[in-house]
């Protein structure tokens, strides 16, 4: 392993021109990230000056095998934190031949929607929760967790400290370090309630750059946890019972949210949510009816409700808005494996173009 270790800490700016750009895109399913690795002849930081690539979709789910061929179209570029230097991750959408966004291209539509003139003016700020769980490899139970037992009751683990406590702090640490060097807005930290449970915070990012960097955080974390032998999950429940689930919750505020004035907007954006609480239900993320139970610090997820400081709501907006009469607030109904192209256009859409 020394050995194979000492390959990968070369540094190419050393001997040659040539750097790595790491291709990534979104799976057949919806929720699975793919990648694979090109060289460039040197450097590149603009998204617009890398090369259209392809890949097998009959692999993916994406195309059948008798026209497989899926056109990869570099969006985003980010540092490389595995192989440092003047290597790239590169987030990229997905088109057919001729051009024509895959299905599961959910990216083409949320910047539509996000340039929108209407939409840009208002310059929709988000910062994304994103909650994880940590497995044992072998028995896909959360790691720290006795084998096919469980620990003690919730309550000491929510930003706890010690063996007992915290399970897989290592894992979590190297992933806020690695998002840092990449270049996402990476805002925090923290344990969550259940045990082998955490959390991240992507943002505040504008537009269209939250899915991009959310995306981009989430691979790297599962780059991180395959190099520990962890699984990761983003199942909502992944633990049946008395146990907290995991979601995304999504903060959000608008120019006009923030400016003075700006609650009087932010309520008549939460009455448009909750108009079409179950067009966003549908589209908020994949067995979220078993999180949102109206227990374990959820609303009921056929019901809709907002409240200051309120984080059994479906919104909460926070008391420092209501003392400011501005900000922002927080859906709290997204699932952990959301996609976050389709929740933050969704908000967008809703709370700026929709006209009930």
């Amino acid at each position: 392993m020394s050995l194979i270790n000492s390959f990968i800490k070369f540094d190419l700016n050393e001997t040659t021109r040539k750097s790595i750009a790491e291709y990534l895109w979104i799976g057949g399913s919806g929720k699975d990230l793919r990648s694979k690795a090109r060289t460039l002849p040197e450097p590149v930081t603009d998204p617009a000056k890398l090369p259209l690539w392809n890949f097998d979709g009959s692999s993916t789910d994406q195309a059948p095998g008798d026209d497989s061929e899926v056109i990869l179209r570099p969006q985003a570029v980010f540092r490389d934190p595995f192989r440092g230097g003047s290597n790239i991750l590169v987030m990229c959408d997905t088109y057919t031949p001729a051009g024509d966004p895959i299905p599961t291209n959910k990216r083409f539509n949320a910047d539509k929607i996000f340039n929108h003139p209407d939409v840009a003016a208002e310059e929709p700020w988000f910062g994304i929760e994103q909650e994880y769980t940590l497995l044992q490899k072998d028995t896909r139970w959360p790691l720290g967790w006795p084998v096919g037992g469980f620990p003690g009751p919730q309550g000491p683990y929510y930003c706890g400290v010690g063996a007992d406590k915290s399970f897989g702090r290592d894992i979590v640490d190297a992933h806020y370090k690695a998002c840092l060097y990449a270049g996402i807005n990476i805002s925090g930290i923290n344990g969550e309630v259940m045990p082998a449970q955490w959390e991240f915070q992507v943002g505040p990012a504008t537009g269209i750059s939250a899915g991009d960097q959310l995306w981009v955080a989430r691979y790297i974390l599962e780059r991180i946890t395959e190099i520990a032998g962890v699984v990761l999950s983003f199942d909502p429940k992944p633990i049946p019972g008395d146990w907290n689930g995991a979601g995304a919750h999504t903060n959000y505020s608008t120019k006009s949210m923030r400016n003075d004035g700006g609650i009087n907007v932010i309520r008549k954006a939460i009455e448009k949510l909750g108009l079409r609480h179950k067009q966003h239900i549908a589209a908020y993320g994949e067995g979220n009816d078993r999180r949102l139970t109206g227990r374990h610090e959820t609303e009921d997820i056929n019901s809709f409700s907002w409240g200051v400081a309120n984080r059994g709501a479906s919104i909460r907006v926070g008391r420092d808005t209501e003392k400011a009469g501005k900000g922002y607030f927080e859906d709290r109904r997204p699932a952990s494996n959301m996609d976050p192209y389709v929740v933050t256009s969704m908000i967008a859409e809703t709370t700026i173009l929709w006209k009930p």
